[in-house]
C-alpha cells in the first residue's frame, strides 16, 4: 500500500471505470474526467469530478489516461482545456501516464512534449480485458525513463499484477501492439478449433473444458472460449477497438518491410464482422465470421 497520492484519472469507460475504482478504494484521493457522465459507481465515491482534462493536471500529481485511440490522447494532452495547459504553469514533477493503447511512434512525440513542459511521462498499455480491470490483475507494458516507471510501479500495482518495464519511451506500446498481435491470432485459433468440433459432432463446452487442461490452454480459451460455446457478443473488448490495434500492427509492419500474413487474415475476419454490424461485438464475436463462411454455427447440431 502506497501512501495517499493525488491521482488523476481521464477516461472512464469499460476499462478505465473498474480502473479508477481499484485506486480510489486503495485510499487515493482522484480527481476524474470523461466524456459524458462519470459513471454511477465512481460519482457516489470521494472522488472529485472535474469539467476538463486541464482541471484534473492542475489539481493531481499524476495523471493517468485511459482512452480508446491516438487521437484521443493527442485531443486530451495537447487540445484547448487538455492537460498540457494544466501543466504548463506548475507542472514540474508531474507524472504524466497513458495507459491506452495507441501509435508507439506517437507516443514518443508525446513524452517529448510532455517533458518539454517539467513533468515525466510513462506509457503503460494494458492487456487482459475487462476481466483483468475488474479484479485488478491486469498484465502492464511500460515504456520510459527507469526511474519514472519505479516511481509509477506503486501505483500500477493497484492496477495489475505483471507491471513490466520494456524500454524507453513506445516501447511499452510496441510490447501492446505485439500482444494484439497474439490475441487476434489466438482467438482465430480457438474459434476454428471449436467450430471444428462442435461440426465435428463433439460438445463443444466440453471440448473446451478438455483443452484447458493440455498444452492449447490459454486466458483466451478459458474467457474468450466461453464467451464463444454461450454465443455472447456482450463487450468486452470491442473488435473495432481491436481493428484499431491490428491498424497500428499492419501499418508499422509495412514501415518495417515485415510480413504478418495471419495479423492481416485475422483484420479481415474482424471487418467481416463489421460487415454484420458487429463493431461493437466483443472480439471473441470473430467466431461469426467464420461462422458464416462455413455456414455451421458452433451452437448448431449437425445435419
Amino acid at each position: 500500500m502506497t501512501s495517499s497520492l493525488k491521482i488523476g484519472f481521464i477516461g472512464l469507460g469499460v476499462m478505465g471505470t473498474p480502473m479508477a475504482g481499484h485506486l480510489i478504494r486503495a485510499g487515493h484521493q482522484l480527481f476524474l474526467h470523461t466524456l459524458g457522465k462519470v459513471p454511477a459507481a465512481l460519482a457516489e465515491t470521494s472522488a472529485t469530478q472535474c469539467t476538463s482534462a486541464r482541471g484534473v493536471a492542475e489539481r493531481a500529481d499524476i495523471v493517468i489516461t485511459m482512452l480508446p485511440d491516438t487521437p484521443d490522447v493527442a485531443t486530451v494532452l495537447f487540445g484547448e482545456d487538455g492537460v498540457a495547459a494544466g501543466l504548463a504553469n506548475g507542472g514540474k514533477g508531474k507524472l504524466v501516464i497513458d495507459m491506452s493503447s495507441i501509435s508507439p511512434v506517437e507516443t514518443q512525440d508525446f513524452a517529448r512534449r510532455i517533458e518539454a513542459l517539467g513533468a515525466d511521462y510513462l506509457d503503460a498499455p494494458v492487456s487482459g480485458g475487462d476481466v483483468g480491470a475488474r479484479n485488478a490483475t491486469l498484465s502492464i507494458m511500460c515504456g520510459g525513463k527507469p526511474e519514472v516507471f519505479e516511481r509509477a510501479k506503486p501505483v500500477l500495482a493497484v492496477m495489475g499484477k505483471n507491471i513490466t518495464r520494456v524500454g524507453g519511451s513506445g516501447d511499452g506500446q510496441s510490447a501492446k501492439v505485439a500482444n494484439q498481435i497474439v490475441v487476434a491470432l489466438t482467438i482465430q485459433a480457438v474459434a476454428e478449433g471449436l467450430l471444428f468440433a462442435a461440426r465435428a459432432g463433439a460438445d463443444p463446452a466440453r471440448v473446451r473444458e478438455a483443452l484447458l487442461g493440455g498444452l492449447a490452454s490459454s486466458r483466451i480459451l478459458e474467457v474468450l472460449g466461453e464467451r464463444m460455446v454461450a454465443r455472447t457478443v456482450e463487450p468486452g473488448f470491442r473488435i473495432a477497438l481491436h481493428q484499431k490495434d491490428l491498424n497500428l500492427a499492419l501499418g508499422a509492419a509495412r514501415q518495417l518491410g515485415l510480413a504478418l500474413p495471419g495479423t492481416a487474415g485475422a483484420q479481415q475476419l474482424f471487418s467481416a464482422c463489421v460487415a454484420q454490424g458487429g463493431a461493437a461485438w466483443d472480439h471473441s464475436g470473430m467466431v461469426r465470421a467464420l461462422e458464416a463462411l462455413s455456414q455451421f454455427k458452433i451452437g448448431d447440431k449437425p445435419a
